[in-house]
């Protein structure tokens, strides 16, 4: 119940508090069954009995009977207090404190629950080993431990192959098919500049969902008209979904015939975004710069999977690198063919585990100084090998959770608009440019969190970063493990989301010539009227 990186609601607290608890019971009933084990404890057991009273163990437990409800209500009360801390540095307003003790009784509900199942199991431990030294006639060690082996073996298979395969195979045919069902209001595009429409070589039905979503979405001709001041060009998205070509390198060769189709290499920018798991890109992150640049963009894009983006973390994280990378190197690949003259701006996105599947496209900053004209990345996995390098690699003095890599001169990270301007250092071109908070637990949680206290917990925290949040062995891995699952559950600005950053980034990055704050602001109240 301590502080971690998110507010939560009562009901998501006890189910954590619940699952901690029983895990909690399991280790003491561990640690009883090794003491019992242990000679000298024995003794001191056996010399402590002939002092105490008979009735004193009956005593103990009423006693811990009543501490339990008591110690509850009270952590329960302290964590009410650290919820609306955490809650109010993230812009939500949660001042209940009776509400909160509903968490108690669906703790102890899925406590039971939990601790219940493992009875279950120690009980069909028992009856196989009492079996095997009736039937089989073993000793009593070896026929423990045998039955040990066979239930463990057991549940594993029940757990992994019926349990897990089973609830895997059903969340395939369920992500499946929302894949193939389209969002309302979406309808199959008229122009020839979209992926999906009578003329595209991509049918609109092979798309999947979010890619229907992505060819059809983006600013209207009248907001790139007022832009420009006179009449726009056509955007032009492309897009390869995962029934549109049997195989990653057949979708992105797919992918740049649609864009040479479309006359995207003619543009004064391309595009290259790496979709997160189920194929959606933030349709704000391309807005943005097709806004910048009246319209004279192209935008290209891929599926590798069907899965939302944190499935696909555990299960697709090859794939995503594998579109990635294909993707990009075809595009170029392509404009490699072109004269240096006649080629449009390269810009990269990738957020999220898009990120992540856009970094495997090159090894160093170095190569992507060689090949990419800007590159945003937003909400980097701790994964990312490229991030974590350059984070490890920071400038002394200057914290984990707002790194600074070489004075800023080609890569730089920032969690606001304020922060994109610093260092005050000269930001050389091509720009490279993370978004990141300090409250996103996509960014921070990774394996190490168990048995080492992080930088970002150990120097000044992020602003909207509780200072009550503290590190412990195992239980902040568990706490921002728990995080992951809410990561988008709060405003913008905080957590796993940046739509009100995005904008400020690309004219960062990626500024037409000419461009101005007012410009910015000008865009950004197209975006968000």
């Amino acid at each position: 119940m301590t502080p971690s990186l998110l507010p939560r609601d009562w009901l998501f607290q006890g189910v954590v508090s619940g699952i901690s608890a029983a895990a909690g019971y399991g280790v003491g009933v561990v640690g009883a069954w090794a003491l019992r084990r242990w000679s000298r404890w024995r003794r001191l057991r056996e010399a402590g009995g002939r002092r105490l009273r008979r009735r004193a163990g009956a005593w103990g437990w009423w006693l811990l009977l009543g501490a339990i409800p008591t110690v509850l209500t009270v952590m329960l009360l302290v964590s009410a207090g650290w919820q609306r801390e955490i809650a109010a540095l993230v812009g939500i307003d949660r001042r209940t404190t009776a509400g909160w003790l509903r968490a108690g009784p669906v703790l102890l509900l899925v406590a039971v629950v939990l601790i219940t199942l493992s009875r279950i199991v120690r009980a069909l431990y028992r009856l196989v080993a009492r079996l095997l030294r009736r039937w089989v006639g073993l000793p009593h060690r070896p026929a423990s431990v045998v039955a040990a082996v066979l239930v463990a073996v057991v549940v594993a298979s029940v757990t992994d192959d019926v349990l897990l395969q089973r609830a895997l195979t059903a969340a395939d045919a369920a992500f499946r098919a929302a894949d193939s069902l389209t969002h309302e209001g979406v309808e199959k595009p008229s122009s020839a500049t979209r992926s999906g429409s009578p003329n595209s070589l991509v049918s609109w039905d092979s798309l999947g969902r979010e890619g229907r979503r992505f060819v059809t979405g983006g600013p209207t001709p009248q907001q790139l008209d007022a832009v420009t001041g006179r009449g726009a060009a056509e955007r032009i998205r492309v897009y390869a979904g995962l029934d549109s070509a049997p195989t990653p390198q057949e979708r992105a060769d797919l992918a740049v015939t649609e864009l040479e189709r479309t006359g995207a290499f003619d543009r004064s920018v391309l595009l290259v975004a790496t979709s997160t798991g189920s194929g959606w890109v933030n349709d704000t992150a391309v807005s943005s710069v097709e806004l910048m640049y009246g319209g004279d963009t192209a935008a290209v894009s891929a599926q590798y999977s069907y899965l939302p983006s944190w499935l696909s973390f555990l299960v697709d994280r090859s794939r995503a690198e594998q579109t990635g990378r294909l993707l990009f190197d075809a595009v170029h690949a392509r404009l490699d063919q072109l004269p240096q003259g006649a080629r449009p701006r390269l810009l990269v996105y990738g957020e999220s585990l898009g990120s992540q599947g856009s970094e495997a496209a090159f090894s160093s900053l170095a190569d992507i100084r060689a090949q990419a004209d800007g590159v945003l990345w937003v909400g980097p996995p701790h994964s990312n090998e490229l991030w974590s390098t350059l984070v490890a690699r920071r400038d002394p003095g200057t914290p984990e959770v707002k790194p600074v890599y070489a004075d800023g001169l080609v890569v730089r990270f920032a969690g606001n608009a304020g922060e994109l301007t610093q260092p005050s250092t000269p930001w050389e071109a091509p720009r490279v440019l993370y978004l990141q908070h300090a409250s996103d637990p996509i960014v921070w949680w990774t394996p190490e969190l168990l048995f080492q206290r992080p930088d970002w917990l150990a120097e000044t925290r992020g602003p909207d970063v509780s200072p009550s949040m503290s590190w412990y062995p195992i239980v902040t891995f568990w706490q921002v493990t728990a995080d992951l699952t809410h990561a988008q559950s709060v405003p913008d600005g905080h957590g796993h989301n940046y739509d009100d950053l995005l904008l400020d980034a690309w004219a960062a990055v990626a500024p037409p010539d000419g461009w101005t704050d007012d410009d910015t602001a000008r865009i950004d109240a197209m975006l968000n009227p």
